[in-house]
């Protein structure tokens, strides 16, 4: 019979890490005599990022004592104590090997669900001083898991733990955890798992993007779709080779289009519809400078690239490109990458929604070429957000495309029309706002990608959810450098992103979007923590290899794994939580 050793409360604290404050909730201590279990925690406890931890579904945590010992001989550690590993419930016996997802258990008046495992989280590991253990808690199967409660009620140390209703399909949490974490995937235990109504919705998302991934929806893509988006292809050559500007065109006063080739009119590799190609400018002396994105914004198919750019006030990339640069020279670029690319769902009946503002039309007009080409005969829908038809870039170019699919939709909003600028039910005065989204009757069943400024995205994305769209079908691409995620790390102005002094040899490593370099020299631990001194926007949650938020594209140069990830990524891309350079490198950072 399993039984309660330990009730561990504590409320969210402030704590100093590498630099930073840290507000979580994951110093428990054991309390004595019964506690009240609520739906949301239990009395005197609370968690401090509710983004990754709390709610509903994960209100409850449980580790095992045979785990503890099992960390105290791995570890050579003697000072391993109740609440040590985050936990609320400490408990003799209910091994993750053991306790199936959907097993519900009562607990002195409470009875409770299993919903999930312990989401891996760098907090556990600051928390003991061991930044390896989110990964060890994975590779040795013991993550310990979360409970909903079903019945409130009063629990304390010393009570049995009573099963009373096993979970459907038998899969344990320590199957759902490395089904997601660790290869490999396989379709039909993915398709068990999804008909376990207990599983959390988060878990539930990552297992259908990987249903997904594993039927073939996703074209076949490396990587974990369920934690990150995947690479499409493999890049189609390294680092960057010379392109040569065949021709010039002024699609509106601020955006030009550059029409590119292989200098030997040899035909370049085919892109896929939604990748880009990322372009490295020259200064005056000839020396390698900025090295920037630009979506890819002509027919997939054709023997050559276009680029459609803006030209910003203070871009250097995009002034030089404007202004630097003619029909005849040569460009160095790396190959097309990305991951926002168009589904080839060629046997799916499902409509298709393409969604832009400004300049972000580029890579859904190459999505639209290649639905035009294949002569598509699912709905497509065109919406797009531009301030008036001085503005409005590509629209004749889209209307002959359109005309091409026998059952398409236009929508264009000027939100600040010229006189001469004719608006018709094709187009029309305003803003496409999440009022507008909702009156548009778009189909619920769509495959929606999106392309513009942040704001003009998340207000998209929110409307699209809430009329329906499911949001794993929702795609986005932004433009610039990604927002950085630091769970649980304390609010605070940032200096914009900047290159290091150079302290001797070593391989030079560029983050490409922030426009920063610098030297590796050993003095840092990772990819990850070079990029945290120069300020770049980064992306991280376990830093050691496991939950791949940090999977990062790598446009030029190769990686060494300091602690070998529990999957390994694509050649294409790095996790910079856990790498360093093996020579000279460029990321997309």
């Amino acid at each position: 019979m399993a039984r309660l050793l330990s009730v561990n409360v504590g409320l969210p604290r402030d704590v100093p890490w590498r630099g930073e404050t840290v507000h979580t909730g994951v110093f428990k201590s054991p309390v004595s005599g019964p506690r009240r279990v609520r739906r949301l925690n239990i009395e005197g406890d609370g968690q401090g990022d509710l983004r990754g931890h709390g709610g509903e579904m994960r209100a409850v945590l449980v580790y095992q004592a045979d785990s503890y010992r099992h960390w105290s001989a791995h570890l050579g550690r003697d000072d391993l104590v109740h609440g040590n590993f985050g936990e609320n419930l400490t408990v003799d016996g209910l091994a993750d090997d053991e306790v199936c997802v959907g097993d519900r258990y009562r607990i002195g008046t409470a009875v409770f669900e299993v919903t999930q495992p312990r989401v891996t989280c760098y907090r556990v590991g600051m928390r003991l001083g061991e930044p390896r253990l989110p990964a060890l808690l994975v590779s040795h199967g013991r993550p310990g898991f979360y409970l909903r409660v079903i019945d409130e009620g009063e629990v304390e140390a010393g009570q049995e733990i009573v099963k009373v209703a096993d979970g459907p399909e038998r899969m344990t949490v320590a199957e759902i955890d490395a089904l997601l974490y660790r290869p490999p995937h396989p379709a039909d235990r993915l398709e068990r798992a999804l008909r376990v109504d207990a599983l959390s919705p988060g878990w539930q998302a990552s297992f259908r993007a990987l249903l997904e991934q594993a039927r073939g929806d996703g074209d076949g893509a490396a990587g974990n779709a369920g934690l990150s988006p995947v690479s499409v292809t493999r890049p189609a050559w390294d680092g960057f080779r010379p392109l040569r500007v065949e021709r010039v065109v002024d699609e509106t006063p601020d955006v030009r289009s550059l029409w590119l080739t292989a200098p030997d009119r040899t035909p370049l590799p085919a892109a896929r519809p939604g990748q880009y190609l990322t372009v490295r400018t020259l200064r005056t002396d000839g020396t390698p400078g900025t090295v920037r994105s630009y979506s890819l914004s002509g027919p997939p198919g054709a023997p050559g690239y276009r680029i459609s750019v803006k030209r910003e006030e203070h871009g250097r990339a995009s002034t030089w490109l404007h202004t630097g640069v003619r029909a005849g020279d040569d460009l160095q670029a790396a190959a097309p990458r990305g991951a926002f690319v168009l589904q080839d769902l060629r046997e799916d009946p499902r409509p298709v929604v393409l969604v832009s503002a400004g300049v972000g039309v580029t890579p859904l007009l190459a999505m639209l070429y290649a639905l035009a080409d294949d002569a598509s005969r699912r709905q497509v829908w065109w919406l797009h957000a531009t301030r008036n038809g001085r503005t409005h870039a590509f629209a004749d170019e889209v209307r002959g495309l359109l005309r091409r699919l026998p059952d398409a939709r236009l929508r264009v909003f000027y939100s600040r029309p010229g006189p001469d600028d004719h608006l018709d039910a094709g187009t029309t005065s305003g803003r496409l706002t999440a009022d507008a989204v909702a009156r548009l009757g778009l189909p619920r069943d769509a495959q929606a990608y999106l392309c513009g400024p942040d704001l003009f995205m998340r207000g998209v994305t929110e409307a699209l959810e809430h009329h329906g769209i499911d949001p794993l079908h929702i795609h986005t691409e932004i433009f610039g450098a990604t927002a950085g995620s630091t769970p649980g790390i304390a609010a605070r102005k940032r200096p914009s992103p900047h290159s290091l002094p150079s302290s001797g040899p070593g391989p030079r490593v560029e983050f490409a979007r922030s426009q920063v370099s610098a030297t590796w020299n050993g003095d840092h631990d990772s990819l990850l923590d070079l990029a945290e001194a120069c300020d770049v926007p980064t992306r991280w949650s376990c830093r050691t290899g496991v939950c791949r938020t940090c999977e990062t594209a790598l446009m030029s140069g190769a990686v060494d794994y300091t602690t070998e990830p529990v999957e390994q990524p694509p050649p294409s891309s790095a996790l910079i939580c856990c790498s360093r350079p093996d020579g000279d490198v460029v990321l997309d950072l």
